[in-house]
This record gives structure tokens, C-alpha cells and sequence, in this order.
């Protein structure tokens, strides 16, 4: 197998590392896979890790004149902290699915703009769409079932990004097994 890692700037790989973390807290709190933890249970972590950390990530990788790394932080940060913030706000179900439905927008937008990206980060990106996608849904139709989908849509897109910036810190392999025309699928942008 090929070692082709791209170690990438720290600053996607920092964003990468948190944007993860939070996810993969996010998602298995609403899989419920663990005895008493729910999705509540990540608001410190979104706001903190995924909020503020994923925006001030943003702001350097703007600063890198990384234009869509900046975007794909800083919208997620927001995401993140208003999420965080708001959790205890008492707010229609309605209302909870469209913030949930505009996010899945932003999501959408970032899996298409990293097209021409590493295979971790353009799944993390869809991945991310269809929960948003799923816990809007959700929301809208009552649906706790759905939730728990969307949980580990989001635990799985938590993991690929975790893994894509531990394995640039790492240098862990990030190609996949080759083709018959004797190369390999990289996983790196």
C-alpha cells in the first residue's frame, strides 16, 4: 500500500481534528449507542471545540488565503456555537428543523465546492449534509428514528475527519488499495 499523506496546513488539520471530534460526540449522542448520553451531552464540546476553535481555524486559514478551508471552518463554527449556545432555548420543532434544513444547505455547498478535495474531507462534508438533512427532517415529522440515523451519519463523517488529520500528523496511509490500472485511489487533496 502507498504512504502518498499529505500533511496539508496545521491549520486544516487542526479544523479537521475538531470539526471530527464534535462531530463524532454530535453523532453518537443521537445514535444514544452509549448508556445516558444523548446529543445534549455534546453541547460543551460544540461550543468550545467545534464553535469557537472550527471558527478561529477559519480565520487563519482566510489569513493563508485559503478561501475555502476559511468558509468551510468558519460557517461550521458558527453552526457549531449557535447550536451550542441555543440548546437550551425553548424553540418550535419547526423552527429547530429549518436552522437544521439552512445548515444542511451550508453542508451541501461544501461537499460540492471540495470536489477537487481529499476523499476525508469530501465525506466528511457529505456526510455531514445527509444528517443535517435527516435531523431536519426529523424535526419537522417528529421523527426520533430519524434522529438516530443521522446520528451515525454524523459519528461516521466525525470519524473520516479524525482520521484525515490524525493521519496527516501521523503520516499514516490515506491511499487506498490500487486499481487495475495499477493506481492507487489517494485520499489526500
Amino acid at each position: 500500500m502507498d504512504n502518498d499523506v499529505s500533511a496539508g496546513s496545521t491549520t486544516s488539520t487542526l479544523g479537521q481534528l475538531a470539526l471530527g471530534l464534535t462531530l463524532l460526540a454530535f453523532g453518537l449522542g443521537h445514535t444514544q449507542l452509549i448508556d445516558g448520553v444523548t446529543a445534549a451531552d455534546s453541547v460543551s464540546l460544540a461550543t468550545y471545540v467545534g464553535g469557537i476553535a472550527l471558527f478561529v481555524a477559519g480565520l487563519f486559514a482566510f489569513r493563508d488565503r485559503d478561501a475555502f478551508t476559511g468558509t468551510a471552518f468558519s460557517a461550521l463554527g458558527a453552526l457549531w456555537f449557535t447550536w451550542g449556545v441555543t440548546s437550551d432555548a425553548q424553540a418550535s420543532a419547526n423552527a429547530a428543523g429549518l436552522f437544521l434544513l439552512l445548515f444542511a444547505l451550508v453542508a451541501l455547498s461544501l461537499a460540492a465546492g471540495s470536489a477537487g478535495g481529499s476523499l476525508f474531507v469530501r465525506g466528511t462534508y457529505g456526510l455531514l449534509f445527509v444528517s443535517l438533512l435527516l435531523l431536519a427532517i426529523g424535526q419537522f415529522g417528529d421523527s426520533s428514528g430519524l434522529a438516530k440515523v443521522a446520528g451515525w451519519f454524523a459519528a461516521v463523517g466525525g470519524l473520516l475527519a479524525w482520521y484525515g488529520a490524525t493521519a496527516a500528523m501521523a503520516h499514516w496511509p490515506t491511499t487506498l488499495p490500487g486499481r487495475a490500472d495499477g493506481r492507487g485511489v489517494t485520499a489526500t487533496g
